[in-house]
């Protein structure tokens, strides 16, 4: 599909609603959502919460309009605690007049009622997950009042959940992973288009380190506790680059072998993937930029082998894959891994990286909504 062609498609539509689900920071979610202005650069922005200062100036450059959970007190720390709401809040915005509506899904976003004769169609990054597949471990941490809340609480919100999913007229999934769990959730198909990664911006480098590398928010489902476990145990040189709730504690737990960096501008980053030994990813992701962006860098990536992760990572050719999250399944990957190397070809990693770049998601993206008749 040439670009004369989807600027063809795009110009069809002549007003584009994007519905995200929060605009607190820039993670994979947003990313996908600067492209999508890319695509529609004329669209407008509805959300629950924006932070203008903490957004790119590709979204700060579109209108943005939000709910009313924005004018809630502590909203723009503490939004998640306003979950029961955003159902109501969603189906308050006000839509007349778009002919193409795109929600972007991860938080509440499809629940919104367009217009009769709008497209709906929703990018999933992941259905909710304090609904549906991480409940239990949302509430085993939650404090004495939430877990009491919580039962009757989310069993509204996942009833909701599912009957808003027939509002949408097309769905597109992030991941193949993802694509089954929407079936699960909400019984419906999906187109499967992965998310855009500038993988141009990522380079080889011929002085590779003996340190690998460790990139995410440390939170609990990435699972940073058992890689700082492992590499205590084994004594390898490790780097670990994030910030979080588990920040402070992976900070006091890490040896001496182990650099913890809560943040990293992104030239440094960039050096980081390049020079590393290898990438360690340990978390069930939807998708997961980050090992695309290791194996951009001419990096191999040792992963969790359930998940997105299928999606991106090719099994002894551009990574190897562990079977469990724990310290001990890592322990046995390094020691693998360190057996595999010389078979590691970067040229292939690149290769496989460039199947995420933007122009492909581009390409996929307008494939799917012409596909659900836009």
């Amino acid at each position: 599909m040439t670009n004369t062609k989807i600027t063809t498609d795009v110009a069809k539509h002549r007003r584009v609603a994007i519905i995200h689900y929060w605009l607190v920071g820039m993670r994979g979610g947003e990313r996908v959502l600067e492209r999508l202005l890319h695509l529609f650069p004329h669209a407008d922005i509805f959300t629950h919460v924006y932070v203008p200062e903490a957004m790119s100036d590709v979204i700060r450059a579109r209108p943005v309009y939000t709910s009313f959970i924005q004018r809630l007190p502590g909203a723009r720390r503490h939004y998640q605690k306003y979950l029961p709401f955003m159902p109501m809040a969603l189906e308050a915005l006000n839509l007349r007049g778009y002919d193409l509506v795109i929600s972007s899904e991860s938080g509440p976003a499809k629940g919104v009622i367009a217009a009769p004769d709008a497209l709906h169609i929703c990018y999933t990054h992941s259905p909710m997950r304090y609904l549906w597949d991480h409940y239990h471990d949302y509430r085993s941490s939650a404090g004495r009042l939430t877990k009491i809340l919580m039962p009757p609480v989310f069993n509204y919100l996942r009833q909701w959940d599912t009957l808003s999913s027939a509002r949408v007229d097309h769905f597109v999934a992030n991941s193949h992973f993802i694509k089954q769990r929407i079936a699960r959730a909400w019984r419906r198909d999906a187109d499967v288009v992965h998310p855009p990664v500038a993988t141009h911006e990522f380079g080889i480098s011929h002085d590779v380190s003996e340190q690998y590398l460790w990139v995410g928010q440390m939170i609990a489902y990435k699972r940073p506790d058992i890689v700082v476990d492992a590499f205590n145990r084994l004594g390898l040189p490790l780097m670990m680059v994030g910030d979080g709730d588990m920040a402070a504690m992976i900070e006091k737990r890490a040896g001496p072998n182990i650099t913890v960096k809560r943040r990293l501008d992104f030239a440094k980053l960039k050096h980081a993937y390049a020079n590393c030994k290898a990438l360690v990813f340990a978390a069930e992701e939807d998708f997961g930029i980050v090992p695309v962006e290791a194996n951009a860098s001419g990096r191999p990536v040792i992963a969790f082998g359930r998940g997105g992760i299928n999606d991106s990572i090719i099994p002894e050719e551009t990574g190897l894959f562990f079977q469990e999250q724990s310290a001990e399944s890592i322990m046995d990957a390094l020691q693998l891994f360190e057996a595999w190397l010389p078979h590691f070809d970067p040229d292939a990693a690149i290769k496989n990286a460039s199947r995420f770049s933007p122009d492909k998601f581009d390409r996929a993206f307008i494939g799917a909504l012409k596909k659900a008749g836009g």
